[in-house]
């Protein structure tokens, strides 16, 4: 049982289940054995020095898969599928830190085109073109805006931290509570990231054409990728635990494993706690998408996902510092998630505030 809220709204009980449907199984099967063949940390490790993003990859999941689709009514040409299948991608695109547009197009870029109905919608379900939301990737639900000006159907202005722009073919632009459309005449600039899976860009219009596609309410689209974020977030978590307890069952100190050794078993005894309840929270979120469910998630799963990391990265001892092994991938990935869309700290915010807990005065 969870709760469901919007905000100004009462609190009020709605049954939601927090288990895994037969379909979603299937599809989390089917995106795992793709990235275990084509796309294993080692692989991602290998790409990050050249060209972070693996098209062939995204090509595949979208094509064959079809992913890029979930989100999309069948009456576009997509699936149809709700939150909580995309969320199940999510968390195996989190277990692989797979270098691809999923979250970026097929999540944030297709949430705020939806209500529009526009054409571009079935380009984007097929996976032939990407789309990026020009907003910065530490934009919040909370404070959501953008410096661009629209003047005569001519947009002005410099957007930065924008995640996916780099790979978009068309970049959507939220002014004024309106969505619109820039296919190939913004200057996109890749910038210096911490997590090099994921490549963020500053976006500059300079009296750049665009074609307004419909309303937009920027707020509950962020607030809707902050909930399946915490679907990607659960999943780093979930690969630095199973990694670390592989690590600690073969490597031997005192002719014996350190998995052993009690200290380290209540480690991993509590970040195996912290996991469970992150996979309850982002399940919540996904399933509910209340404004109560996604700030809790996103104020436990943000940490939860750094946490996991940095055990993972001190339990496996000297390798772990190494460039060789992955898990700084996975570090990295956690940094960057914890600050996008709202930090812990925002949302905690949001939630006191939706359960009418008083603030410092």
């Amino acid at each position: 049982m969870t709760t469901r809220s919007e905000p100004g709204e009462g609190v009020v009980s709605d049954p939601v289940t927090l288990l895994y449907s037969e379909v979603e199984e299937e599809l989390r099967a089917a995106v795992r054995g793709l990235l275990a063949d084509r796309c294993p940390p080692a692989a991602v490790l290998k790409r990050i020095e050249s060209e972070p993003y693996d098209l062939d990859l995204w090509k595949t999941l979208a094509g064959e898969i079809g992913v890029a689709g979930l989100l999309i009514p069948e009456q576009y040409g997509g699936a149809g599928a709700s939150a909580s299948e995309a969320a199940v991608v999510l968390e195996e695109l989190g277990r692989g830190v797979a270098p691809v547009p999923f979250f970026t197009s097929s999540v944030l870029a297709t949430r705020a085109l939806l209500p529009t109905g526009d054409g571009l919608l079935e380009e984007l379900a097929e996976g032939r073109k990407t789309a990026a939301l020009v907003v910065p990737f530490a934009a919040s639900p909370y404070r959501a805006g953008a410096d661009v000006r629209l003047e005569d159907g001519r947009l002005t202005g410099t957007v930065t931290g924008v995640a996916g722009a780099d790979v978009a073919d068309v970049l959507l632009v939220p002014v004024g509570g309106r969505l619109h459309a820039v296919e190939g005449d913004a200057l996109v600039q890749v910038v210096p990231s911490l997590d090099q899976t994921r490549p963020v860009a500053t976006v500059t219009f300079d009296g750049t054409e665009a074609r307004d596609v419909g309303e937009c309410d920027l707020a509950e689209v962020l607030r809707f990728g902050a909930g399946l974020l915490a679907s990607e977030q659960l999943g780093v978590a979930e690969w630095c635990l199973d990694t670390t307890l592989a690590y600690v069952r073969e490597r031997h100190q005192f002719a014996r494993p350190i998995g052993s050794f009690q200290a380290i078993k209540h480690r991993l005894a509590d970040l195996w706690l912290d996991v469970v309840r992150a996979r309850a929270a982002a399940r919540s979120a996904a399933t509910d998408g209340s404004a109560l469910s996604v700030a809790v998630a996103q104020s436990w799963n943000a940490g939860v996902a750094v946490h996991a990391a940095e055990e993972a990265l001190q339990l496996h001892g000297g390798i772990g510092m190494t460039w060789e092994h992955p898990v700084h991938l996975y570090l990295k990935r956690a940094k960057a998630a914890e600050i996008a869309l709202g930090t812990p700290g925002d949302h905690r915010a949001a939630l006191a505030s939706l359960v009418d807990v008083p603030g410092p005065e």
